[in-house]
């Protein structure tokens, strides 16, 4: 195989979610696409690099400083949603059912994957709230043991301030799914977050 072909194989594999057939695909796509598609691919990966920072506030990621959620003065200031990643803000943003703040941690919790609290936007995430306004912060980590642990860690820093509530959000089934396929953990998270009908 040729070096670029194959350079080009590498450099596709080593991004998440992309296994070896898939980066094979990817490669030979664009090789058979006219010149302009692998410039504009290019010229948008250096840009991605070059204009977006993170939110000296929240930690999104952002063309601007604040962002454009930290800068809209028509969010309510009062309570902030902890997310794990930026990604999670896309996916909450798109319900639009929560007008508050976001505060992202860049990870989750994992001491045996090498990511620990300092690893963590937390320190921030106290600071911000031990500077009052902030009336409730919902802790949005992912139902996995490393969510949980995250959780548990923001609840445990944010203990001292009794006037903060800090909420999680609820677990359970997912609409559309049969009970019998759901997996023990999800079914007893289901159970203690059931609601009056």
């Amino acid at each position: 195989m040729a070096e670029p072909i194959a350079r080009a194989i590498e450099a596709f594999g080593r991004m998440p979610g992309i296994g070896p057939k898939t980066a094979q695909r990817l490669a030979f796509y664009l090789l058979r696409q006219p010149r302009s598609e692998a410039e504009a691919l290019s010229r948008a990966v250096i840009e991605l690099k070059d204009l977006i920072r993170e939110c000296s506030t929240c930690f999104n990621l952002s063309e601007t400083d604040p962002c454009g959620i930290c800068a809209n003065d028509g969010r309510d200031r009062t309570a902030v949603c902890v997310v794990e990643e930026p990604l999670d803000i896309v996916a909450l943003e798109k319900t639009a059912s929560f007008k508050g703040l976001y505060h992202v941690l860049h990870g989750s919790f994992s001491p045996m994957e090498g990511v620990l609290e300092d690893d963590l936007r937390i320190r921030e995430l106290v600071q911000r709230v031990d500077a009052g306004a902030i009336e409730e912060v919902i802790v949005a980590t992912n139902a996995t043991v490393e969510g949980e642990a995250t959780a548990n860690l923001v609840r445990a820093r944010l203990r001292h301030l009794s006037a903060v509530r800090v909420t999680r959000l609820a677990q359970g089934l997912p609409i559309g799914s049969d009970i019998e396929y759901a997996d023990d953990y999800t079914l007893t998270r289901a159970l203690q977050n059931r609601t009056r009908l």
